[in-house]
């Protein structure tokens, strides 16, 4: 089987409800200028024999430069050898330096594609372990505390068990916050707090002794994830697990500074951020010979499918935004929460559907690359 070309298409989509972060990070919002609205890439690979691949991306216009430009080198190559075009994307990252969010692009493209050939679910392919998964209810953050409570009781309504803070960046709220979750989902909730590297180490151990005595499952990325001394260091002091490297880039070859340098006791994976399937199942095995689980990051069809590849992983992580949505999370299709469970497709291909024709009326722009040449 061989690639015969490659199409983008950069589409105007709705921006979705407006939620915020803590205090000095931007919104959901933060980068729609007012009376634009965001754009997505929507990309196609075709073969030979007559399968494509197909998957989405957030930020557009990167993904549509960057298939311009660099995806004629891969025409012709077969799409079923994933580990040999996941390393020659590496070899194109090292004259472009990709942006994280687009190193994947290609590995999901032909995981598609390999999955339907195969007529198996992607996850099989990765190796299997449970398609229904538990999913925990991950916030945003909401003005009040009495905001936070009515959020989370609702969503033990619909069968929440799990519930992860993004708090206000306040030390002492925060401390105050996370002893009201406990207090509201009982003894028996597991529950996980984010600090969206929000704190220095001095801030970061005071939370972080207050969440263990709170009996907090992990700590998440409490500080930027450049210097990894003060991971060790805040590592060695708390016995809660921290979860961290969710954006640092280098995939696996950077994971095993971390682990090496014993400043996470958890490590984070996604296809978005990690180089696609291939990428992340590489962070998996390894955080798995080192005792450690991998735990998956982030909503999407790409994630769950790794979520039920990967056994060291706990929880699919759901945003929760507003009474709404958290009321319409069994509307979702493949990503439909039931009872607090994820219950992952067993379709072949990863679940990206599109009207082609309606793409080329729609889209804002679109790039077609069928040609290899050797500039």
């Amino acid at each position: 089987m061989k690639i015969t070309g490659f199409t983008c298409w950069l589409v105007e989509t709705e921006p979705g409800p407006q939620f915020f972060w803590r205090r000095g990070l931007a919104g959901s919002h933060g980068d729609v200028a007012p009376g634009t609205r965001p754009r997505k890439a929507v990309i196609r690979m075709d073969t030979d024999a007559g399968i494509h691949g197909a998957m989405e991306l957030v930020r557009g216009a990167s993904a549509i430069d960057l298939i311009a430009r660099r995806y004629h080198a891969l025409i012709g190559e077969n799409p079923l050898m994933t580990e040999r075009l996941w390393k020659l994307i590496w070899e194109i990252d090292r004259v472009e330096e990709i942006h994280m969010r687009s190193l994947g692009i290609l590995d999901v493209l032909c995981w598609d594609v390999k999955s339907k050939a195969a007529n198996l679910p992607v996850y099989q392919l990765l190796g299997g372990n449970d398609p229904k998964v538990p999913a925990y209810a991950s916030t945003v953050t909401w003005p009040t505390l009495d905001d936070y409570e009515r959020h989370i009781k609702l969503c033990m309504d619909v069968g929440f068990t799990a519930f992860k803070l993004h708090a206000w960046g306040d030390v002492k709220r925060d401390i105050e916050l996370s002893a009201a979750l406990r207090k509201w989902t009982g003894p028996d909730a597991d529950l996980m707090f984010d600090g969206s590297a929000g704190w220095d180490y001095v801030d970061a151990l005071k939370v972080g002794v207050a969440l263990q005595d709170l009996g907090f499952s992990w700590y998440e990325e409490p500080m930027r994830e450049f210097h990894l001394g003060s991971y060790a260091k805040l590592c060695e002091k708390l016995t809660i697990p921290v979860l961290a490297a969710e954006t640092s880039d280098g995939v696996h070859w950077n994971m095993a500074s971390w682990i090496e340098a014993g400043a996470l006791d958890m490590t984070r994976v996604s296809a978005f951020y990690k180089g696609g399937f291939t990428g992340a199942m590489k962070i998996a095995h390894m955080s798995e010979s080192f005792g450690m689980r991998a735990q998956v990051h982030g909503m999407s069809l790409e994630n769950a499918q790794l979520c039920a590849a990967i056994s060291n992983n706990d929880y699919y992580e759901q945003l929760v935004v507003d009474e709404r949505q958290i009321r319409n999370l069994t509307s979702l299709g493949p990503l439909a929460i039931e009872d607090g469970y994820l219950n992952v497709s067993s379709e072949p291909g990863v679940g990206y559907n599109y009207d082609w024709a309606g793409l080329d009326r729609s889209a804002c722009a679109k790039v077609e690359v069928t040609r290899r040449h050797n500039n």
